[in-house]
Parts: structure tokens; sequence; C-alpha cells
């Protein structure tokens, strides 16, 4: 028996496999939650806070501590255990979650964003790990699949109780109602999951920590604000782009020379995770793009209540679950090849209705959207988590799947960043193009019925086409991603037709 059987056995006596497995799920179903309740909170906190035009760091500061961090998280897992990193990425997230809710400006909130960023990044690569770890090959497909539907589940109820929550209490206890749940996602981590850690003196990469960190925030920095601070022909923005170049060359130069790298580009030789990853960055843009915008279109364009908004989100990850779960079952009689194909075809479909949908669409068009992409994302995310952690061993296995989640939070970001700025440059030029004398601040009046109201028929058509026009140019590249995707999926090696 190998080492990593007998490790794996070692583990198996001590670790109480079904509450391990649900710890983890709370820990993940805490760090889901927050993607669907916050985005359906979004328009009642600028609403309240104001800074239409910060709308998009809200979200870009999460993400990019989230991506950051993430890899760091991975690595140090295979390093000094699962267990002791989870429980510091979910109190740093606790910590955060608890600022947010007292933040009285939109600058207060997006730092506390950071904090709750930085926590976060360790919950969802690590949780997969342990279940990768505990499991055999055989039944990782299947857990896949529970893990999955933890997205569904606070998809369904996410924007549902932070609809509640904003209509009827205050968007403070959207942030507010992590607290229970990492704490008793941390009270069984420590109960019931045992590991056999191999103790031995470790060189951490923080070079590459550091230059990982400059390449992503000034990448963000420069998506965000390119085309409408600055000019994308300014000093500014070419400064920018420079820096980005020298440091993501100074951090591919750092792993390659590291003992331990914070990411052995070794694993990316592989051509399967090659495309895994770089397709997880697609469809994280794509993710961002329709998660963060879609209720402000439902509220300040369709004139709907905060529920109905979040109903819309929610069918996302009704499809996401039943899509996973499916393709747990697709990856052992078709292949994990088939089923992505099958997950990519369903990602261009559900792009194809954002991109048609008007304001007389009405939310069903958009809830129809969003569980098709939904299912696409259900189908490729499973496959490619199970394909990746059968490639890898144990000592690499947390690094692999942080990898992966690392490419999709980074598709988040500069999803959050790129479509953020279009939304922003769009509307700005839609307003010059009229004549009138608004600016993009002025959509938060959409947003609150009592404000909406007091508009002026003229001013209202103004900002909701403006609103509509900006929002389709956004749809627009989401869908051109979902074309991406797919292309880049059909490369995958038909030797790849059996994962598991």
């Amino acid at each position: 028996m190998g080492e990593e059987g007998k490790k794996t056995l070692q583990q198996r006596k001590q670790t109480k496999k079904p509450l391990v497995l649900a710890s983890v799920m709370l820990a993940m179903f805490m760090g889901a939650i927050e993607a669907t309740i916050v985005s359906t909170a979004m328009p009642a906190i600028v609403a309240d806070l104001g800074g239409f035009t910060l709308y998009s760091w809200v979200f870009s500061a999460y993400l990019l501590m989230n991506s950051i961090t993430v890899l760091i998280y991975g690595k140090l897992s295979d390093l000094f255990g699962r267990r002791p990193i989870l429980t510091f990425g979910i109190i740093l997230f606790l910590i955060g979650s608890i600022l947010c809710g007292f933040a009285t400006s939109m600058q207060m909130l997006i730092i506390f964003r950071l904090i709750q960023g930085f926590g976060a990044g360790a919950v969802a690569p690590i949780a997969t790990t342990i279940v990768g770890d505990i499991y055999t090959p055989e039944e990782r497909a299947k857990i896949q699949g529970y893990l999955s539907s933890v997205w569904g589940i606070s998809a369904i109820t996410g924007p549902a109780i932070g609809g509640l929550l904003v209509q009827y209490v205050s968007w403070k206890y959207v942030f507010w109602i992590n607290v229970p749940l990492g704490i008793l996602s941390l009270i069984g981590l420590w109960l019931f999951l045992h590991e056999n850690v191999q103790q031995k003196k470790h060189e951490i990469d923080y070079g590459g920590a550091v230059l990982l960190t400059i390449t992503i925030s000034t990448i963000m920095l420069l998506l965000v604000e390119g085309g409408s601070r600055w000019s994308w022909g300014s000093w500014q923005a070419l400064g920018l782009l420079v820096l980005a170049l020298i440091s993501l060359c100074a951090f591919v130069f750092q792993e390659g020379r590291a003992n331990e790298p914070m990411m052995p580009f070794s694993i990316w030789k592989q051509k399967s995770i090659f495309i895994a990853n770089i397709v997880s960055l697609t469809t994280g843009i794509m993710l961002i793009g329709i998660s963060s915008f879609l209720p402000t279109f439902v509220q300040g364009v369709m004139e709907k209540t905060p529920i109905v908004a979040g109903f819309t989100l929610t069918t996302m990850s009704i499809g996401w679950p039943i899509a996973s779960t499916l393709s747990g079952r697709m990856l052992i009689s078709i292949g994990y090849r088939k089923t992505s194909i099958i997950g990519g075809v369903f990602l261009i479909i559900g792009s194809i209705a954002f991109v048609t949908m008007s304001a007389s669409s009405g939310p069903l068009w958009a809830a129809v959207g969003s569980f098709l992409v939904g299912a696409g994302m259900g189908l490729t995310s499973t496959a490619f988590i199970v394909s990746i952690q059968s490639t890898v061993g144990w000592e690499q296995r947390g690094i692999a799947t942080a990898a992966n989640m690392f490419m999709r939070n980074l598709g988040n970001t500069i999803g959050a960043a790129l479509l953020g700025g279009i939304l922003n440059n769009r509307m700005m030029n839609y307003f010059h193009q009229k004549a009138a004398e608004l600016t993009v601040d002025d959509a938060n009046k959409l947003l609150k019925a009592e404000e909406r109201a007091n508009l002026s028929s003229s001013i209202k058509t103004i900002l909701q086409n403006g609103l509509t026009n900006s929002l389709h140019s956004v749809y627009y590249v989401v869908l051109a991603f979902a074309v991406i995707s797919l292309l880049f999926i059909l490369f995958i090696p038909k030797s790849n037709e059996r994962s598991v």
C-alpha cells in the first residue's frame, strides 16, 4: 500500500466522514449564500449608502482578496493541514461579516469586504479538498454533487432571505446571518476531522504572494477605472498596464525558482487541467456578470421588488445543483469531455436569453436564463473538480483544487471590474447622447420605489433606457465568454472520455 493509501486509511479510522461532510457543507453554505444574498441586497445598500459608481467595487474588493488568498490557503493546507487553515479563514470571514453590517458609507463597506474576502479565500478550496482527502475517487463524483447542492440551497434561500431582510428588517442582517453558520462549522471540524500531517520545515513562497497581489490589484484597478475615470490612452492606464505585465512576468519567474511555489505550473502541463482552469476563468467572468447586475435590471428597469429580483437569481442555483448531481452520474456513463461539452452548450443558450431580455420580457424570462446558465455551471464545474482531484496526489490536491477555484475567482474579479467599467462607461455615453444632465449615480433613484415614483416620466425613461442599454452591452460580453468557454472545452483530449 502506498504512502497516500496508508495516510487515507489511518485518517478514515479517526475521522467521522458524514459529520465532517456536514461541517464542510455548512462552511461552503456560508460562503455561497454570501454571493446571492449580497447581490439581492445591493440595490438597497446603494440606495441607503449612495455611491452607484462604487457599486462594482463592493464585489471587486471581496473578490480581489478572495482571488489573491485562495492559492496561498491552498498551498498552506498542503503544508500544515486543512483544519487549522480553514479555521483561520472562517474566523476572519466572520469578523469581516460583522464589520460589514456596521458600515455607514460605501467606502467603509468596501474596506470591510476586503477583510471578508481575505477569509473567504480559504473556505471553498479547502472544504472541497477535505472531501477529496476523505473519500475515494469513486465516491468523489457523488459527494461533489452534494457540495454543489449547497450552492443550490444557498441560492434558493439566499435571495429569498435577502429580499425579506431588506424589505422588512435591514440590509445589515444579510452579513450578520453568517455568524451562527460559521461557529457551527468550526465546532464540527474540530470535533470530527482528524488529520495526519507530516511535520517538516516548510518554505513559504512570500515573494509569489506579493507579486500575485500586485498583479491582480493593478489589473482590477485598470479594468474598473479605465475608460471612465481615466481614458485608455492616459498615463495612469498605461502605467497600470505596464506594472501588471511586469509583476505577472516576475510572478511566473518566481514560481519557477521557488522550492515550494504557491502556483506549481507543473500541474498545468496536464492538458485536461489546463483547459479546466482556463474555462473556470471564462465562466467566472460570466457568473459575476449575471449575479451582480441582474437584480439591478429587475428592480430598476422592470420595477419589481427585491424579492422578485432575488427569485430571478435563485433559479441559477436551482439549475446548478440539479445539473451537478446529474454530472456526477454522467461522468461515469459518458465521461468528462462530453459532460463538459453539454454544460458549455447550456451556458451559451442561457447567455442568449439575457442578450434578448427587455423591460417587457418580465422576471420569468430572466429566471429561465439564470436556470440555464446554472445548469451549464453545474455540469462543467463538477466535471473539472473530479477530474483534477483524480489526476494529482494528496500532497498537491490542495493547491490543484485551489488553482481551479483561483481561476474562477480571478474570472469573478476581472468580470466585476471589466463589466462594472463597461456599465458605467456605456451609461455615461448614453446620457451624453441624450444631452441629459444626469450622472451614473442618478441610477440610484431607480432602485427605491419611492424615489422612482418622484421622477418625471422623461427622466425615468432616460435612466431606464440608459440602464437597459448598458446592461445589454454587459450581457453581449457574457455571451462572448460563453462561446469562448465552449471552444476551449472542445479541445479537451478525447482520451478523457472517462475521468473516474
